[in-house]
């Protein structure tokens, strides 16, 4: 199974009445990565990046987990907090829903490529923050439900 399947299954108890995800990936705040790089100085620059990004997320009245799984509905972009992923499948089961916001207030979700993974920048109520996606994360889809969804408002 799936990130994202499991993501899906397992958001039921935070979800509306008549409300499914569309799409999900596992993510961390930006930084995240180069934090546990190892090192002071990989520290000291990751957790300041990671800070940022909570920081701006909680201007656009969102709350960030690290872990986390950003999951897209026909109604809200929700944030929920995951156990850590290990590989194959094998944990980032939800645990919580953190934060939410409806699509009204979701501005742009754009995605660029990183290395391996991804960088996905969210817009909400006019803040931006960041979020890390691994390489199997399908930031892209998100991203392309996301449009599809605000094109049909």
């Amino acid at each position: 199974m799936s990130y994202e399947d499991k993501i899906k299954e397992q958001a039921g108890p935070y979800l509306l009445d008549g409300e499914r995800v569309l799409a999900a990936f596992i993510a961390r705040p930006r930084g995240a990565t180069t934090a546990a790089a190892g090192g002071m100085a990989a520290a000291l620059a990751g957790g300041r990046k990671i800070g940022q990004q909570n920081h701006a997320a909680r201007e656009a009245g969102l709350k960030l987990a690290n872990p986390m799984a950003l999951a897209l509905t026909s109604r809200r972009l929700l944030v929920l907090q995951v156990s850590p992923p290990i590989a194959l499948g094998k944990g980032a089961d939800v645990k919580d829903l953190v934060s939410q916001a409806p699509l009204t207030d979701v501005e742009s979700i754009e995605v660029k490529r990183l290395l391996v993974g991804k960088v996905v920048t969210v817009t909400v109520r006019g803040w931006q923050f960041k979020v890390e996606v691994g390489g199997g994360g399908d930031a892209s889809g998100l991203a392309g439900e996301f449009a599809r969804v605000k094109a049909a408002v």
